[in-house]
C-alpha cells in the first residue's frame, strides 16, 4: 500500500484569467508529465480539452491529472474561475485536502476570487497563495498580499519576495533561506542559479523574514518564548509551525512568480509538499443519515477501513462515461463490487482509470487518498457514495444551487428530438446545476441554469459534440411567488355520487414565512376534529400545489400553513378527501393573501477603467441596480451593486461599448426580491400571451 503521507490532493482555483490552466501546465512540465508545453491563448492546454475550452480561452469543466514532485504524488484538479461555472470549484473544493489560490500580479483579488475563497473557507480546504504574472505591466507583489488581506480577510504569510517587477522580472528570495533563485531569459523552468540575495534588498529581506518566523512561532508556545529570548528556531520546526498555521488556516503561505516565463514554480511545487496536508491529516468527512442529518460518525482516512469513496463528477468522453471517485478510506480492485449507498443498488467495477487529463493509464486497484475515474457505471450521479456492500454509509451529501435563468430549445427537424434527449440526458448527468423541463403545454424542452454564458455553452455543446441543430428561444428569468398578508379562511370538499362519498373541511391560517424557507406545516387541531391520520394528506395537497403559484403561475416561496380546526365524516372522509380540500384551500386562499411576484436579484461585480465610472454607474441604476461599494484599484475601479436579472441580458455588450472593450464583470445569484407593478404586470402579460400561444 502506498504511503499516504506522500499524497497531495489539490486544487489549482482563482479568477477567469488569473493563470491557473497556465499554472497546472507548468505542475506537469515541471514534475515530467506533459513534454511540450501547450499554451491557453493557442487552444492547446491540457487540462482545457473541450472545443469550447479551447476557443474561449476559459475552463469550463474541472480536469484532474496526476504527477509526482519530490516522490509525493499529487493529485491536482485545474478548477474553472467563471461564476457561471462555480459549481464546478463547489465540488472539487469538496473532495480535495489542499488548494492553490492564483491571483494576477496586476489584477490582484477579484470578483470570482472572492467566491472561490469563500467557497474554500467553507470547506475548510487549507491553501498556498500564488501571485502569478509578475511580468505583467502593473504587477505589484505587495499591494495584491495586501488585498488579499482586506478583501478577503485572510492573513497572507509572505514567503518570497519578487527581484525585479514587470519587464525586470527575473527571479525570487526565498526567505526562509535568504537565497535569491535567478532564472535566465530563455523561459526554461530547469534554467536557474541560486545566488546571494541583491544587496538592495537585504533590509526588505531581513524585514519580512522576521515578521514570518514571529507569525510561524505562535503556532508553537515554547519555541515563541525561546524566540522572544533572542533564539531562532531550528530551519525544521519553522516549518513544522508553518505547516501547522497552514493546516489549520491561520495563514496561506504566499508565493509569487510567473507560471507563463516558467519562473517561480519549484518553490511552489515544494511549498506544497512542506505545508499542505496530507489525505490522513484532514479532519474526516462527516456521515449522514438518509435524510441528511449527521450521525456522528466519520470517514476515517485510512486503507485499513471498509470501502468508502464520493463520486464528485460524471463526464461522458470517447471513452464511455466516467465517474470521477475520491476514495476516503479502504482500497479497491478491478471486480469488485461496491455499493451505492444512495440508489440502494451495486455495482460491478470494470475498468479504473487514471486521468492525465484526456489521456488515461489503467489501474488494476486504488485506495484511500487516491482521486480515480471508474469506467461505465450506471446509476452514480454527482454526490454520490460508494461503499463496501456489508459496511453501508453515506458521506455528507454536495448542495448545488438553484438556476436562475431558462431557454427554451427545439430541434430543427424531427430526427433531431431523439438524439437531442440523449445528449441532455449526458449533459444533466455531467453538470449538476443544469436543470431541464419539458413544458407540457407546449411540449417544449426548457433549458435552465447559472448564468446566459452557463447556457451559451450548453447549447454549443449540443450543436457541435452531439450534432443537434436547434431553434433556440429568448432567455427566460425564473421568477417566484409569495404572499404579503395573513389570512384565516377555511374550505370543505363534499362530493356525493352514490355510494360511499368525499368529504374533508379544514380550518385553516396562510402567512408569510421566514426567507428560504419554503413550505412549512404546522396544526394546532385538538380533540380529534381532523384525525392525525389526515394531517399529512393536508400538508401534502398545500405542498403540491407550491409549484403553480396563482399571480403567474410560478413557484411558491416562503409560506406557512397552520391547521386550527375542521371536521370530518366517519365513513366519506378520506385522505384523498382531505388531500382535494387542501389544493381548494390554495387557490381560494392564495389571492387573499396578497399574493405578489419576486424576481432573481443578482450581485454584480463590475470592475471599470476610471474615466468611464460615471457612464458604468448611470447604466446599472437605469437597470434598477443598487450601487452597494465603490472601489479604486491601480488599473480602474470595482463597483458592486445588486441589479435584478432581467435588466442584465446583453449587459457585456453594453459594458465593453461604455468602456471601449476594457470592462469586466460578473455576477452571482444574491435573492430574491418584490418585483415593482410595473414589471410584474409585464411579466403577467407576458405569461398570459405565451399561454394563449399554447
Amino acid at each position: 500500500m502506498a504511503d499516504l503521507s506522500k499524497y497531495r490532493n489539490i486544487g489549482i482555483f482563482a479568477h477567469v484569467d488569473a493563470g491557473k490552466t497556465t499554472t497546472t501546465e507548468r505542475i506537469l512540465k515541471l514534475t515530467g508529465k506533459i513534454h511540450k508545453i501547450g499554451e491557453v491563448h493557442d487552444g492547446e492546454s491540457t487540462t482545457d480539452f473541450m472545443e469550447q475550452e479551447a476557443e474561449r480561452g476559459i475552463t469550463i469543466q474541472s480536469a484532474a491529472v496526476s504527477c509526482f514532485w519530490n516522490d509525493h504524488r499529487f493529485n491536482v484538479i485545474d478548477t474553472p474561475g467563471h461564476v457561471d461555472f462555480t459549481v464546478e470549484v463547489y465540488r472539487s473544493l469538496k473532495v480535495l485536502d489542499g488548494g492553490v489560490g492564483v491571483f494576477c500580479g496586476s489584477g490582484g483579488v477579484e470578483p470570482q476570487s472572492e467566491t472561490n475563497w469563500r467557497y474554500a473557507n467553507e470547506s475548510e480546504v487549507a491553501r498556498i497563495i500564488f501571485v502569478n504574472k509578475l511580468d505583467r505591466m502593473g504587477a505589484d507583489f505587495l499591494r495584491v498580499v495586501k488585498q488579499t488581506k482586506d478583501v478577503l480577510a485572510a492573513n497572507p504569510l509572505v514567503m518570497v519576495l519578487p527581484i525585479g517587477i514587470e519587464d525586470e522580472f527575473s527571479g525570487v528570495v526565498d526567505l526562509l533561506t535568504r537565497k535569491a533563485w535567478v532564472w535566465d531569459e530563455t523561459g526554461q523552468a530547469e534554467n536557474y542559479k541560486i545566488e546571494d540575495i541583491p544587496a538592495d534588498m537585504v533590509d526588505q529581506v531581513e524585514e519580512y523574514r522576521e515578521m514570518l518566523i514571529e507569525t510561524a512561532v505562535e503556532q508553537d508556545d515554547d519555541l515563541m518564548e525561546a524566540y522572544m529570548e533572542g533564539e531562532e528556531p531550528s530551519m525544521e520546526d519553522i516549518k513544522r509551525c508553518i505547516r501547522k498555521g497552514t493546516r489549520t488556516m491561520a495563514f496561506f503561505p504566499t508565493y509569487c512568480g510567473s507560471a507563463f516565463k516558467n519562473k517561480g514554480m519549484q518553490l511552489l511545487l515544494d511549498a506544497v509538499v512542506d505545508y499542505l496536508p496530507a489525505p490522513d491529516e484532514v479532519d474526516p468527512q462527516p456521515l449522514t443519515d438518509e435524510e441528511g442529518n449527521e450521525t456522528g460518525e466519520h470517514a476515517i482516512v485510512s486503507t485499513e477501513e471498509p470501502f468508502k469513496a464520493l463520486a464528485f463528477k460524471i463526464m461522458d468522453d470517447r471513452f464511455g462515461a466516467l465517474t470521477f471517485v475520491r476514495i476516503y478510506s479502504g482500497s479497491i480492485k478491478k471486480g469488485d463490487t461496491i455499493l451505492n449507498s444512495a440508489t440502494g443498488k451495486t455495482e460491478r467495477v470494470g475498468r479504473m482509470v487514471e486521468m492525465q487529463a484526456d489521456e488515461r493509464n489503467e489501474l488494476d486497484s486504488a485506495q484511500a487518498g487516491d482521486i480515480i475515474a471508474i469506467v461505465g457505471m450506471k446509476n452514480v450521479q454527482t454526490g454520490h457514495t460508494l461503499c463496501d456492500v456489508k459496511n453501508p454509509c453515506t458521506l455528507e451529501a454536495m448542495v448545488f444551487p438553484e438556476p436562475v435563468i431558462s431557454i427554451a430549445v427545439s430541434p430543427k427537424d424531427k430526427g433531431g428530438s431523439e438524439k437531442m434527449g440523449i445528449a441532455i440526458g449526458k449533459m444533466v448527468a455531467e453538470d449538476p446545476s443544469f436543470r431541464v423541463e419539458t413544458d407540457e403545454d407546449s411540449g417544449e424542452t426548457i433549458l435552465k441554469g447559472m448564468g446566459e454564458l452557463h447556457l451559451d455553452i450548453k447549447v454549443d455543446i449540443l450543436k457541435r459534440t452531439y450534432g443537434v441543430d436547434l431553434i433556440v428561444g429568448e432567455p427566460q428569468v425564473a421568477y417566484r411567488e409569495t404572499i404579503t398578508q395573513l389570512v384565516e379562511d377555511s374550505y370543505t370538499h363534499k362530493k356525493q355520487s352514490g355510494g360511499s362519498g368525499q368529504f374533508g373541511k379544514i380550518d385553516y391560517v396562510i402567512k408569510p414565512g421566514e426567507q428560504n424557507t419554503g413550505f412549512t406545516f404546522s396544526s394546532k387541531v385538538v380533540g380529534g376534529n381532523v384525525p392525525k391520520e389526515f394531517w399529512p394528506a393536508v400538508e401534502k395537497g398545500f405542498a403540491s400545489m407550491m409549484q403553480t403559484g396563482t399571480v403567474a403561475g410560478f413557484p411558491v416561496l416562503d409560506v406557512e400553513l397552520e391547521l386550527v380546526d375542521g371536521a370530518f365524516h366517519a365513513v366519506d372522509s378520506s385522505a384523498i378527501a382531505f388531500e382535494i380540500a387542501a389544493k381548494g384551500a390554495f387557490r381560494q386562499s392564495m389571492p387573499k393573501a396578497g399574493a405578489q411576484l419576486l424576481e432573481p436579484v443578482m450581485h454584480v461585480d463590475v470592475f471599470s477603467p476610471e474615466d468611464n465610472v460615471g457612464d458604468v454607474i448611470g447604466d446599472l441604476n437605469r437597470r434598477r441596480g443598487m450601487i452597494k461599494d465603490q472601489m479604486a484599484g491601480v488599473t480602474g475601479v470595482r463597483i458592486k451593486a445588486d441589479v435584478p436579472l432581467s435588466e442584465m441580458f446583453g449587459y457585456i455588450g453594453s459594458l465593453r461599448t461604455m468602456t471601449s472593450g476594457r470592462g469586466q464583470f460578473s455576477m452571482e445569484f444574491s435573492h430574491y426580491s418584490a418585483c415593482p407593478n410595473s414589471v410584474a404586470e409585464k411579466v403577467i402579460a407576458e405569461v398570459k400571451e405565451r399561454d394563449a400561444k399554447k
